[in-house]
C-alpha cells in the first residue's frame, strides 16, 4: 500500500504544479488506482479526492468525542497551526485528556525528505552528512503525509479512536458515506483496512493542496518575485537572521531561494537538541522520571537505543511563524520575543530559562537526563557564556521579528492611489 501511495504522491504533485502553470493535460491512470480494491471503471481525481480529502478534515463526527476534527487543533487560519495559546490541545474521548506535544503547523511541508540517520544534501556534495534529517511530526517518524494523518486518528490522547475499524464505522455513518462508496468501490466499507487507507489518501492529496498548504503568498514571496521591497526593519532584521555571527537563523531555517529555483522553506528539515527548558505545566511531565527525548523516545521507539540523538526535535518552517502562540515542541513559550531572548540569552543568562538548584547552581537543559545533555548544540547564538554580551540586542530581536512578520501568508500589495485630479 505504501509503494502505492508514494505514486499518489508523485501524481498529485505534478498535476498540482501544471495545474497552477495553466496547463491541464490529461494524466496516465495513476499508479495508485490499479489497488484492488477499486472497481477498474473508478477513476476518482486529484479534485474529487482534494474535496473529500477536505471533508475528511473538518469532520468532528471521526473522533471518541464527535467534537473535534483534524481543524480543530489545525486550525487553516492560524496556518494549519494551533488557533489558540494552549501549551498543548486536549483531546480524548472527553476532550480532557491533555497531550504532551504542542501542535505543528501542516504547511510547507510538501517537500520534507522522508528520514534518514544519515541526509546527504543534493548540493553536489555527497562527502557532507547532516546527520538525521526529514519526516513529518517533532520526532520524524512519520515518513509522509499518509502516515502522518493516521496518528491523530487514533492517538488517545487526540482524536482517540481505539482501532482503524473504529474509524470505518463513523464513516459509514457519515453524510458523505455514498460519495466516499462512490470514489472507492461499492464494497469499499466491508473491508474496513481498506477503507481506512482510502480515508488517509484523500486525507493526504488534501494536504497536497498547494493553494492550501503552500501557497507562496507572503510579503517575502512577494519580495522575492521582485513585486514589493522590504522596509528598512525589515530588511534589516533579513541581514540579522542571515548573519552568522548574529541571529544565524538561516543556518537550519534557510531563508535562500535554492539551487534548482525553489522558493525556501524556512526550515532544513533537520533534527536538533537546543535544550528547550522542561515545561511544568504539562500533566506529563509531573513524573520527574518521565523526559521527552525526541528522536529516542518515548513516542519513537525505533531509536531508543541512540543515545546520540536524544534531545533531537524536527526544525519546523517559520513560515507563518507570527500566527503561533504556542512554540517549541513542549509549548513551553507564547511569544516570539520570548523565544529569541531564549535563543541570544540561554547562555548568557541561563538563569532566566532554567531553574536553580539547592546549592545555588543553574540547572541548564533541565528537561533531558544528564548523561544526554552533550548532544545540546553549542553553534551561534549557543556558543557564549554568562557575563557575555547576548548575539542580538533588544533591538535587533526586535527587528527579526518584524522580518519574521514578513513570512505570515496572505500579503496583499497596497495599491497606490491616483493623484487628485487638478482642478
Amino acid at each position: 500500500m505504501k509503494t502505492v501511495l508514494f505514486g499518489l504522491l508523485a501524481c498529485t504533485t505534478a498535476l498540482a504544479a501544471s495545474t497552477r502553470e495553466g496547463n491541464t493535460p490529461a494524466p496516465a491512470r495513476p499508479a495508485y488506482l490499479q489497488a484492488t480494491y477499486l472497481p477498474l471503471a473508478s477513476q476518482p481525481s486529484v479534485k474529487e479526492l482534494t474535496a473529500m480529502g477536505r471533508t475528511l478534515f473538518f469532520d468532528a463526527s471521526l473522533s471518541a468525542s464527535g467534537k473535534q476534527s483534524c481543524a480543530s487543533c489545525h486550525s487553516p487560519a492560524h496556518a494549519f497551526g494551533p488557533p489558540n495559546n494552549l501549551d498543548v490541545q486536549l483531546g480524548g474521548k472527553h476532550l480532557r485528556t491533555q497531550g504532551t506535544r504542542a501542535t505543528p503547523s501542516l504547511r510547507y511541508l510538501q517537500t520534507s525528505p522522508p528520514f534518514s540517520e544519515h541526509y546527504h544534501d543534493d548540493d553536489g556534495d555527497d562527502s557532507i552528512d547532516a546527520g538525521p534529517t526529514g519526516g513529518r511530526t517533532w520526532d520524524g517518524r512519520a515518513d509522509s503525509t499518509h502516515d502522518q494523518a493516521r496518528m491523530p486518528l487514533l492517538s488517545a490522547h487526540e482524536m482517540g479512536n481505539a482501532t482503524p475499524a473504529a474509524v470505518v464505522k463513523k464513516l459509514q455513518k457519515a453524510p458523505y458515506a455514498a460519495q466516499f462508496r462512490q470514489l472507492f468501490g461499492a464494497a469499499i466499507f466491508e473491508q474496513p483496512e481498506q477503507a481506512f487507507s482510502a480515508a488517509l489518501m484523500a486525507l493526504e492529496v488534501f494536504q497536497e493542496n498547494p493553494e492550501d498548504f503552500y501557497p507562496y503568498t507572503s510579503k517575502y514571496d512577494a519580495f522575492l518575485r521582485g513585486q514589493t521591497t522590504l522596509s528598512a526593519q525589515e530588511s534589516r532584521g533579513l541581514a540579522l537572521f542571515n548573519a552568522a555571527d548574529k541571529g544565524n537563523c538561516a543556518s537550519c531555517h534557510i531563508s535562500a531561494i535554492t539551487p534548482n529555483g525553489g522558493f525556501p522553506q524556512f526550515t532544513d528539515y533537520g533534527l536538533i537538541a537546543i535544550g528547550v527548558p522542561r515545561n511544568r505545566r504539562l500533566a506529563v511531565n509531573r513524573h520527574a522520571a518521565y523526559a521527552d527525548k525526541g528522536l529516542c523516545g518515548p513516542d519513537r521507539t525505533d531509536l531508543r537505543d541512540h543515545p546520540e540523538y536524544c534531545g533531537r526535535f524536527k526544525t519546523p518552517t517559520l513560515r507563518n511563524v507570527a500566527l503561533r502562540q504556542t512554540f517549541f515542541h513542549n509549548g513551553v513559550f507564547h511569544s516570539l520575543q520570548q523565544v529569541m531572548e531564549f535563543y541570544v540569552q540561554r547562555d548568557t543568562h541561563p538563569e532566566k530559562w532554567y531553574p536553580r538548584q539547592r546549592d545555588g547552581s543553574i540547572r541548564k537543559f533541565d528537561d533531558l537526563p544528564a548523561s544526554m545533555q552533550g548532544n545540546v548544540n553549542l553553534e551561534a547564538p549557543f556558543d557564549r557564556q554568562p557575563g557575555d554580551q547576548p548575539a542580538l540586542s533588544a533591538a535587533e530581536i526586535r527587528d527579526v521579528i518584524v522580518f519574521m512578520n514578513t513570512l505570515t501568508d496572505g500579503y496583499v500589495r497596497p495599491t497606490l492611489k491616483s493623484p487628485a485630479a487638478q482642478p
